[in-house]
């Protein structure tokens, strides 16, 4: 597979300055960046940027940022996924996670989330990809947002949807450990069939085993 990486670059207001949404980013890009304070959902600031840059660096990773001059204040990360997890069993090359997506506190509001998902899908450069991501409500900042699960589940739904990505049925037991818990999917329009019957057999385990 291609692995396809077209830059594209989007200029953002924000209050009496621009911040600047571009991507995908090479890793010595990201190192010269440095990473906002309050991005800590996953792991440390310092511990999530070392991430970001080796991230950068896989033939199909992507990293793309919201920047702040020189300061990362929110991002979205595509790779293949963990291999302890069920969906590399396949090793489908074309089988893409948006893995993680943070925005910093202060500059959410802006729209900032939206831009990095559609400037990741820019130009077509996904479209020989199945890109899938995994929602989990305790990943979700609940306290931050003062949010209830279901109205962080319809934000995160609506999120998704700016790229065409769409709800999708799995047996997989930590999704269907909590009803908010979701698997968001966009099959790319030059993705084979028999990638899409890969990924359904990946989906829902059981049904294949008898």
């Amino acid at each position: 597979m291609e692995h396809r990486k077209q830059l594209h670059k989007e200029r953002v207001p924000y209050r009496d300055r621009e911040l600047v949404v571009e991507g995908p980013l090479p890793p010595e890009d990201v190192s010269r960046l440095r990473m906002h304070a309050d991005l800590d959902a996953f792991r440390r600031p310092d511990e999530q940027h070392k991430a970001l840059v080796e991230i950068a660096g896989l033939p199909e990773g992507r990293i793309i940022v919201a920047r702040d001059e020189d300061t990362i204040v929110g991002y979205v990360t595509f790779h293949y996924p963990d291999e302890l997890e069920r969906w590399s069993e396949s090793g489908m090359e074309d089988l893409i996670e948006l893995g993680a997506i943070e925005v910093a506190n202060e500059y959410r509001g802006y729209g900032l989330g939206k831009r990095l998902i559609r400037v990741a899908f820019a130009g077509g450069q996904l479209e020989n990809a199945i890109v899938y991501t995994t929602e989990y409500y305790w990943h979700w900042d609940l306290e931050g947002t003062k949010m209830s699960v279901w109205e962080y589940r319809r934000m995160m739904e609506d999120l998704m949807k700016c790229v065409d990505m769409v709800w999708f049925a799995t047996d997989d037991p930590e999704i269907c450990s909590h009803p908010a818990n979701c698997l968001m999917v966009r099959i790319g329009k030059e993705v084979p069939l028999e990638s899409v019957e890969r990924f359904d057999r990946v989906r829902f385990r059981q049904r294949f085993m008898y």
